[in-house]
């Protein structure tokens, strides 16, 4: 299949691409770059792309595309509440653009990069795709609104599918810092220590990009109607975990690594438990495969090898939200975070 990818020059984008390619897509990129100067070790991409923001995307550059993956989008709950409003514009508003756009030019498929945190404030009880919606930030509010909308959108020769991804983590070379996973490993590497700021009892599900990239594909190879305008938890049961395991695991990884909490912590409003059963049924021949404890020990592994220091994880370079300051403060991108000439 002919496949635009939007975000491939992104966090997960970098690592999807070549799978994709290695299951025999034919793939097309759109990314606006705007973290450019956060690669990480080395990015090699060799594709036809457009480097045009998500916005600014015309009928015209969706020749010949046959499919559409959508992960394009401000990345987390940090940028998002930077400004919501553009949160809003680019996150919910151009994708449904997107889906619109698609549909009347017949791209039957439109796999679009939704998020478990769409449950938001749920609770211990396990959620499934037909639980109560309940996002707590301006990122996850972007998402359901991006599911109720495209869903209406939905025909017998335009189908949309929506996969809530779970926490991601892992190692790319548009690498996350601000991930809990890739965080907490950072911290204790660098440091010494792990750190939370919450007292650890929220849970949190969690599935590694390349489990993610492979969610996609199998929805790519899925037959319309296993898909068609369904949703999906992305990742595995066995992987929710209160964030104070996650802790221990990162601990018992890193040499001489202790751990500790901030005065005060409080429970995190996030806390959500999610059932992947439904992923599962789908799709029994394309099984995800990562587990949060093999994570933190490859996580480690890379640091390790690359040599990350205190100053590369804490300072602008790889941080999301302070790039993108610097970025507005130098005026390289303007107050709609578009890149001026």
């Amino acid at each position: 299949m002919r496949l635009l990818l939007t975000g491939h020059k992104g966090y997960i984008g970098t690592v999807m691409l070549p799978m994709l390619q290695a299951a025999g897509h034919e793939v097309v990129g759109l990314d606006s770059d705007l973290f450019r100067n956060s690669t990480y070790g080395e990015l090699h991409q060799s594709i036809p792309e457009l480097i045009k923001d998500v916005r600014d995307i015309e009928k015209a550059d969706l020749a010949g595309i046959e499919g559409i993956v959508h992960l394009a989008g401000l990345s987390n709950d940090l940028l998002g509440d930077l400004s919501p409003e553009l949160t809003y514009e680019i996150n919910h508003r151009a994708s449904v653009r997107l889906a619109e756009m698609a549909r009347d030019l017949g791209i039957r498929r439109y796999v679009f990069a939704s998020s478990c945190s769409n449950y938001g404030a749920a609770g211990d009880e396990m959620m499934t795709e037909t639980a109560a919606l309940n996002p707590v930030t301006a990122y996850a509010r972007s998402k359901v609104m991006v599911e109720t909308d495209v869903r209406q959108l939905a025909t017998d020769d335009f189908s949309p599918t929506f996969m809530r991804n779970a926490t991601a983590y892992g190692m790319s070379p548009r690498i996350r810092f601000d991930v809990v996973l890739n965080n907490l490993t950072a911290w204790a590497y660098t440091t010494g220590k792990v750190y939370l700021k919450s007292d650890g009892t929220p849970w949190r599900p969690l599935v590694h990009i390349e489990d993610i990239s492979r969610a996609v594909i199998a929805a790519l190879a899925a037959p319309r109607e296993r898909v068609h305008n369904e949703s999906f938890n992305v990742g595995r049961n066995s992987e929710n975990f209160r964030i104070r395991e996650l802790a221990e695991f990162v601990r018992d990884t890193v040499p001489d690594c202790d751990l500790s909490f901030a005065d005060g912590a409080e429970p995190d409003t996030r806390n959500y438990r999610v059932d992947f059963g439904k992923y599962a049924a789908t799709f029994p021949e394309h099984e995800l495969t990562w587990g949060a404890l093999d994570g933190v020990r490859s996580i480690y592994e890379s640091y390790r090898r690359i040599g990350l220091s205190k100053d590369d994880y804490e300072g602008p370079q790889y941080k999301r939200i302070a790039q993108l300051k610097g970025l507005l403060a130098s005026g390289q991108v303007d107050t709609t975070l578009r890149w001026q000439a």
